[in-house]
């Protein structure tokens, strides 16, 4: 492969920032080259430094004046949602059993799973997500169409078939001894094939069985190495029914303890009603609360405490998500928006430089993939996002007045969309361009 010299200004977080004026917390270059070979990064900074350092054949692209940041990360999303995306319902439980399951029932047909996984992965493209974590269908064709996709784009992509025996259609029931064994074929034939990671995925307590549960526990005993996705303390009613459903159970999240599936690499979704022991379980196990704030707003679940949950004696690791189709955006621009938001409401501040790095490296971390994805540093795969501050009216309006990084930031989260993103690179590709 040839490699590409990228011109422009550039970001990279190290860690979390602070406060908004923290700038040890990142790396910036006002005119920055990012070389990519082979797919990788091997070299970002100042551009005439990098220039001079590379080959005299380099392919050289100028996107300035556009900000390059890592690919962005969304850490909870479900496949099989996009064509229930907005749809009216009254709360979590309502709308999961009068739209999504119904909808999730057509995934056991290949050619509408394959169909739908090029629209889902368009979309991600669209937005400049490049890795995310998303739940399938039960049925393992949905899984097969969900990492095929990925293979075929060259994707970072954490997934998983869904395990759920109970409470829910017919049609999107597996048992104990089908799901464990459709998961382990999803195992053998997608983890680690290109850049697929393949996750354990009882849907939520409430549609698995003790003896599903069992063999979940199975599963993680067996692929210890392996990612656990499924959803914890989204809804009142979930959590009643849940404590009904497992009556020896400490919580919610004891359920899930019980059966070695609260480890550093399982990932709850929402977790907006902890108790004080529950996240204490959650920190010392290093587990993931993933905060959806698009669908808990939209579903009506509750504010999650971001900050104070971070700032706990015992805190708690946390990733964004968008959640489609229960979330109203692909965009982890809107996303974190709305998270914003959701912060002034309880009271505290989400400044913009923490944001981008809850897209970036903060989702990368949670995902337990930093090493290879979430930052522009050398060595790491060479996925970026090229944003456009100005890329409506309004934007290019407000643009003249910024004067300084975390207020373009600011307003890229602010009034960003798809619009905002110029280009979408996976591997070293543009994507974005191609669709």
């Amino acid at each position: 492969m040839t490699a590409m010299l990228v011109r422009a200004r550039l970001l990279s977080f190290l860690r979390r920032p602070q406060a908004v004026d923290d700038r040890s917390s990142y790396r910036y270059e006002e005119d920055g080259g990012l070389l990519v070979e082979d797919g990788r990064i091997v070299a970002f900074g100042p551009y005439a430094d990098v220039r001079a350092g590379a080959s005299g054949d380099v392919e050289e692209i100028d996107h300035r004046p556009h900000l390059v940041l890592p690919g962005l990360v969304d850490t909870h999303l479900h496949f099989p949602q996009m064509q229930v995306i907005g749809a009216y319902a009254a709360d979590l439980l309502e709308w999961l059993n009068t739209h999504t399951f119904p909808e999730e029932c057509r995934f056991v047909e290949s050619a509408h799973a394959a169909r739908i996984a090029r629209h889902f992965y368009d979309e991600l493209i669209r937005h400049g997500t490049t890795t995310a974590a998303a739940f399938c269908s039960v049925h393992k064709a949905s899984a097969d169409a969900y990492f095929a996709e990925a293979l075929a784009r060259g994707m970072c992509m954490v997934g998983g078939k869904v395990m759920m025996d109970r409470n829910a259609p017919q049609g999107l029931t597996d048992t104990p001894g089908t799901g464990y064994d459709e998961t382990r074929a999803v195992i053998a034939e997608w983890h680690g094939k290109g850049r697929n990671h393949v996750a354990i995925t009882p849907r939520f307590a409430i549609t698995s069985t003790p003896a599903q549960m069992d063999a979940a526990a199975a599963l993680a005993r067996e692929f210890p190495d392996l990612h656990i996705q499924t959803h914890l303390s989204e809804n009142h009613d979930e959590i009643r029914l849940t404590a009904e459903l497992y009556p020896d159970a400490l919580d919610y999240t004891d359920v899930y303890a019980r059966y070695g599936l609260l480890g550093p690499k399982s990932l709850f979704g929402h977790c907006i009603h902890l108790s004080e022991r529950e996240a204490d379980a959650m920190s010392e196990a290093g587990a993931v609360a993933v905060h959806c704030p698009t669908s808990n707003l939209f579903l009506g679940s509750g504010l999650f405490a971001l900050k104070a949950f971070m700032r706990r004696e015992k805190p708690l690791r946390v990733g964004l998500a968008t959640d489609v189709g229960g979330g109203t955006s692909y965009s982890m621009l809107k996303t974190l928006d709305e998270a914003y938001k959701i912060q002034q409401l309880l009271g505290e501040r989400l400044n913009p430089l923490e944001s981008f790095h809850h897209m970036t490296l903060g989702n990368a971390e949670a995902l337990s993939l930093a090493d290879r994805i979430g930052t522009l540093e050398p060595g790491t795969d060479a996925d970026f996002v090229v944003l456009d501050a100005a890329a409506t009216p309004a934007m290019a309006l407000r643009m003249e007045v910024v004067r300084s990084l975390a207020d373009e930031l600011f307003l890229l989260q602010t009034l960003g969309d798809d619009r905002a993103v110029r280009e979408t690179y996976v591997a070293g590709r543009a994507m974005k361009s191609r669709l």
